[in-house]
């Protein structure tokens, strides 16, 4: 089959659908939904979100170091959508929507989601148009009916976006 040229722009289709929640230093919340989100290693667990400068919530992640990467199934396609395309800016984002306050990082938990990874920024790097931050991997929440007998995360559970 012949190959042709397409237009440069992200190389790899983004696939993760996920919703990063924030807390500024004086306690707001917000959360946003990243395309750019990935395991970047498994000894320690680190998981990598990308941010724009210009959105709101990267002046929060910048103050406060820390996130929570909620997976999003599609029974939160509402919210998944509603995060996606609204600024904390204009509203609060989250007065309506299920959360609680993390275990160990100083982020919300949306709790409506089935897995919930709470991480502290160990670095960063700029990679052009986002900001990639490295997040320590300090506990992980998942639905009990997701969990196997292992005590593992049954992904083929989760009916993702």
């Amino acid at each position: 089959m012949e190959k042709k040229k397409v237009k440069i722009k992200a190389a790899v289709e983004p696939k993760s659908r996920v919703i990063v929640s924030v807390r500024d230093k004086n306690g707001k919340d917000n959360a946003l939904v990243v395309a750019c989100c990935c395991n970047c290693s498994i000894s320690p667990p680190m998981v990598m979100v990308g941010i724009m400068p210009s959105k709101y919530s990267y002046h929060m992640i910048k103050e406060n170091p820390s996130f929570v990467v909620n997976l999003v199934s599609k029974n939160q396609r509402d919210i998944y959508n509603y995060l996606g395309s609204v600024s904390g800016r204009d509203e609060d984002k989250l007065d309506k929507i299920n959360k609680r306050d993390g275990d160990i990082v100083n982020a919300s938990i949306l709790t409506d989601c089935p897995v919930n990874i709470e991480c502290t920024v160990i670095n960063s790097i700029i990679t052009g148009s986002h900001e990639m931050f490295i997040g320590k991997v300090e506990c992980i929440h998942a639905d009990e009916d997701i969990i196997n007998e292992k005590g593992d995360i049954d992904y083929s559970k989760i009916d993702f976006i």
